[in-house]
């Protein structure tokens, strides 16, 4: 807080750095919110575009984010504004403000939800958890009870079967929720179907210039989970699905979660061999110029929702607490011999 990141930050700074959120809507009551990390306010959201422009930052598409990590450094820095998920409150929430200051972004889909086929797992999960006091599913076979009236062991379980769920392919993690979702009456669809956004409303959100589509799979499926021709699969399938949408070329990617255990280094490279001009990740890290930035290893800068300080958020932007992302493909190289 004393300054000194400003002051360094044209050293650890790099050419601009990617913020990364998913939800933006109201702020809930509620004491079990255990998602609560992934929302930020429509408010904070205007004062975040606010203090950018305040800031002397560039808020850049992400065409131009790649544009820029190839070229030399310009004297001001950049941001590329970034959401997950294609949730509905995008359109609801997010795009108001957005729109209102005219200010561009990028939206990762998963092209099962619009079609009404996704199943938001996580949020079945959280609405299970939220409303019991005992809980019982069946885990690797073996059927498990946990007991969670306190509102502590609400969020333990949460992360316990969350981060279980996470490790379970496709098939399995589908019948664990559905299962659960049976045992305790929630309707896994509707919950699903609610939370995304329909065709119509990204194609209000196509519509707009300052607005950049990019594909984040089919399912939104763990792609560490996957087999190999499953990964490529679900990249190419959900690429094409959201060109065939929108008439235009879909040239980004979201790696699903994208934290270290959701994808890997063989992914990065299906990532560019699929025709991507760039994957993004959750790594945190700044964008480097002249090319020092791998454009499919894209770090990005996830904020937390519980963090209001925008303080904060000018030292997350100077770079000053991240190392640089080491050159993926030379992992790959590594990997191949």
């Amino acid at each position: 807080m004393s300054g000194r990141h400003w002051l360094s930050g044209r050293g650890t700074g790099g050419a601009g750095v990617v913020l990364r959120f998913e939800r933006v809507r109201p702020r809930r009551a509620g004491r079990f919110q255990p998602l609560r990390s992934h929302e930020i306010t429509p408010g904070f959201l205007d004062r975040t575009i606010r203090a950018l422009k305040r800031w002397k930052f560039d808020i850049v598409s992400m065409d131009e984010v790649c544009h820029r990590a190839v070229t030399a450094p310009t004297p001001r820095r950049f941001v590329g504004l970034t959401f997950d998920g294609g949730t509905k409150d995008m359109i609801a929430s997010a795009y108001p403000v957005l729109s209102r200051h005219g200010v561009p972004f990028t939206v990762y889909l998963p092209t099962a939800f619009p079609d009404r086929l996704g199943e938001a797992w996580w949020l079945a999960l959280e609405a299970v958890i939220a409303r019991e006091g005992r809980l019982s599913l069946v885990m690797d076979r073996h059927e498990r009870h946990f007991d969670i009236e306190g509102n502590a062991e609400k969020y333990q379980l949460y992360e316990f079967l969350s981060g279980w769920m996470r490790t379970l392919p496709p098939p399995d993690l589908s019948a664990a929720i559905n299962d659960l979702c049976k045992r305790y009456s929630v309707n896994l669809a509707a919950l699903s179907r609610e939370a995304a956004m329909d065709w119509d409303d990204l194609a209000k959100l196509a519509a707009d210039p300052l607005v950049t589509i990019g594909s984040a799979t089919v399912n939104y499926s763990v792609l560490s989970n996957l087999k190999d021709v499953d990964a490529q699969r679900e990249m190419t399938m959900g690429r094409a699905v959201a060109q065939a949408a929108f008439h235009r070329e879909v040239r980004h990617f979201a790696y699903p979660f994208g934290d270290r255990a959701a994808f890997a280094r063989k992914h990065v490279q299906m990532a560019e061999e699929a025709g991507f001009v760039s994957a993004a990740s959750a790594l945190p890290g700044v964008v480097r110029a002249e090319g020092r930035t791998n454009l499919h290893a894209l770090p990005r800068l996830s904020w937390d929702g519980r963090q209001r300080s925008l303080r904060v958020m000018r030292v997350l932007l100077s770079g000053a607490a991240f190392a640089p992302v080491a050159p993926t493909r030379r992992w790959v190289r590594d990997e191949e011999n």
